[in-house]
């Protein structure tokens, strides 16, 4: 699904949008790749490459190797030596892909171009759809836009801002910030198990979990040994948690009580559409 900007002004619509390549149920490649693959065309060189797309030496050779795994056929070789010399070249396939992204990707255009001079809110909508039509197996899915981004020794640190104010925190690995684009106001969403997420009395405890989003627990639905409880964040956020039935009675958990989902930044996983 395609990323797009929302209108500058009422008067005046801009959009922005990229296709990608599937091979089976698994994304061969988007702009990214793609745009990874003609850098490497174009300067023989994958350090030169990942540098003027702005991945890491090792995120580069992270998306050529799985790209090569997902096409069933080399897209890149390196050679050294040799009477030739050595480099890295693009095999006629990988030569072929580009050629068919971006001619796909100028009709996407066009398409995207007609289609927000024709329906009004285009921009808004086909970016919710979008996020509707992922498949996941973690229960919880939080979409919002990256307020902060702190780059640390070796992990990143990216708060994401929720709908109705609250925000949660999660800790990825550099090169997760730069394969997945990660920027001050970009759009991401937070993949979170329901299994993952502790619940608690709204009081003002001091914990080590840095994730604490309040609500109001909306269902309490208990089976054989665990309860599921979704608690309401604000009219539109909701998120779930599994726990024993002894800890729903414990807490006393019913509908309308005030609660606290308590998550760690290590339980939250991150991604965007590309």
């Amino acid at each position: 699904m395609s990323k797009i900007e929302s209108p500058k002004t009422h008067d005046s619509l801009e959009f922005g949008g990229s296709v990608w390549l599937q091979s089976g149920a698994q994304t061969l490649g988007g702009a990214a790749r793609i745009g990874l693959l003609a850098a490497i065309r174009d300067s023989g060189s994958i350090t030169a490459a990942a540098k003027s797309v702005g991945m890491s030496y090792k995120a580069a050779w992270d998306a050529i190797d799985t790209m090569n795994n997902l096409a069933g056929k080399p897209l890149v070789t390196t050679a050294t030596g040799g009477r030739g010399g050595g480099g890295t070249k693009l095999t006629p396939t990988a030569l072929r892909l580009i050629e068919t992204y971006r001619a796909v990707e100028r009709e996407h255009r066009k398409f995207l171009q007609r289609a927000g001079e024709a329906i009004e809110g285009f921009a808004q909508d086909w970016q919710l759809i979008g996020r509707l039509g992922m498949k996941t197996s973690a229960r919880n899915q939080l979409a919002g836009k990256v307020t902060k981004l702190t780059r640390g020794a070796v992990n990143d640190e990216v708060e994401l801002g929720l709908p109705g104010g609250q925000t949660i925190v999660a800790v990825v690995t550099h090169e997760s910030t730069e394969a997945l684009g990660l920027k001050e106001g970009s759009d991401a969403f937070a993949l979170i198990k329901a299994s993952w997420v502790m619940l608690m009395e709204d009081t003002n405890a001091k914990l080590s979990a840095r994730n604490q989003l309040r609500g109001t627990v909306a269902s309490v639905t208990k089976g054989a040994v665990n309860a599921e409880v979704t608690l309401s964040l604000n009219d539109a956020t909701t998120i779930t948690a599994i726990i024993t039935n002894q800890s729903a009675d414990t807490l006393g958990l019913a509908q309308g009580q005030k609660a606290v989902a308590v998550i760690k930044a290590s339980s939250v996983i991150i991604g965007v559409n590309d």
